[in-house]
């Protein structure tokens, strides 16, 4: 009777213990059920990935990167196709394969490795089935990195080159008017540049520790300029009428700041150039600008180069920066100098870096 009752006691005790726990083990029960709910397919699908990078079924390796491609997993798809790419090299589906291994990676975001990806195609398979598009894509990995207009504008230069080759290659393409205007937009880049390389050497004016091996900063601005109108004859006209304005600019100052033997020269050459920008931009709106430099570049002339101290300026506009503002384009030209050095020495690892691994795939 004792063992009884006590069994019924301790029975009664751990089923009030059961009823006052349960809903709050329920409610344990249906958190961890709804977390595994969202993690199973997850791991499920890390073991898919695993599971194909591990195989050496190489056949299904490829199937599986071309599947991935299509879910638009493209960095998978990447990793996959390089897997293969050795393995299929050679074989018909070695062409297709590489093509794949560039798409991926563009659309991954990895332009630098996918440029590299398409140009190897172009030239290992020059009459492949996907040539054309591998030109295409090629420039579009260039023309995806390209950047701020103040910097290094090699990737300009690498998608301005692969957009003009694609066109000499098919004149007749589909992709012909989408390549002409990022031809256009990257002229317009390159213009620009230059224009505001001009600019700097304009504003700094007569500062000279920049011209330790002679010239000076007008003199750099006129043949800075000079070499943009020739280099980029499609710019637009409004960068163009910048341009010779700052020529005509530059070769006033010039020739204010010239010693006397080379003055009359040189405001009979600011004079010409005038006449030069009347011609071609009759309608300027800095036509009254340049009239002002006609007319006292011709007063100099009449004096043979005499110019007296309190002689009028053309105009107040066209005067080289001063203080404050001349040192921060001094310090804007040292760092565009560091920085253009340091993009060089980056530029040379990544060529290193590319023939290394274009003479490893090819062993």
């Amino acid at each position: 009777m004792y063992y009884s009752v006590f069994y019924q006691k301790d029975f009664y005790v751990f089923f009030r213990k059961s009823i006052t726990f349960a809903p709050r083990k329920i409610m344990c029960m249906q958190r961890y059920s709804l977390i595994l709910l969202f993690i199973l397919p997850f791991l499920a699908g890390c073991g898919d990935y695993n599971s194909v990078m591990k195989t050496t079924d190489f056949e299904y390796k490829y199937e599986a990167a071309k599947s991935y491609y299509t879910e638009g997993n493209y960095r998978k798809a990447s990793e996959a196709f390089g897997q293969v790419l050795t393995i299929l090299k050679g074989t018909q589906y070695g062409d297709e394969c590489l093509f794949m291994l560039g798409m991926s990676n563009y659309y991954a975001g990895d332009s630098e490795s996918a440029a590299q990806f398409f140009k190897k195609y172009y030239q290992s398979y020059p009459k492949g089935h996907y040539v054309e598009l591998s030109r295409y894509y090629c420039a579009m990995s260039y023309y995806s990195r390209l950047v701020d207009t103040r910097l290094d504008q090699s990737n300009t230069m690498d998608a301005l080159t692969e957009f003009s080759n694609f066109l000499e290659y098919y004149p007749e393409s589909g992709l012909r008017a989408q390549t002409q205007e990022m031809i256009f937009n990257l002229q317009d880049k390159l213009v620009e540049k230059e224009y505001l390389a001009a600019k700097l050497y304009y504003d700094l004016g007569t500062y000279v520790l920049n011209c330790v091996y002679g010239g000076s900063n007008y003199e750099a601005c006129v043949i800075t300029a000079q070499n943009a109108l020739k280099d980029y004859p499609y710019a637009s006209p409004e960068r163009k009428e910048e341009l010779s304005i700052m020529i005509l600019r530059a070769k006033y100052h010039l020739a204010r700041q010239s010693v006397v033997e080379k003055r009359l020269e040189r405001f009979r050459d600011a004079v010409d150039e005038y006449y030069a920008f009347q011609n071609e931009f009759p309608e300027s709106k800095y036509m009254n600008e340049a009239e002002r430099i006609l007319h006292h570049s011709e007063r100099v002339i009449a004096k043979k180069g005499n110019m007296e101290e309190d002689e009028v300026e053309a105009d107040e506009s066209i005067k080289p920066k001063k203080g404050k503002e001349k040192n921060r384009l001094i310090d804007e030209l040292k760092r565009e100098e560091k920085h253009t050095k340091r993009q060089s020495v980056d530029k040379k690892l990544r060529d290193v870096k590319n023939s290394a691994f274009i003479f490893t795939d090819n062993k």
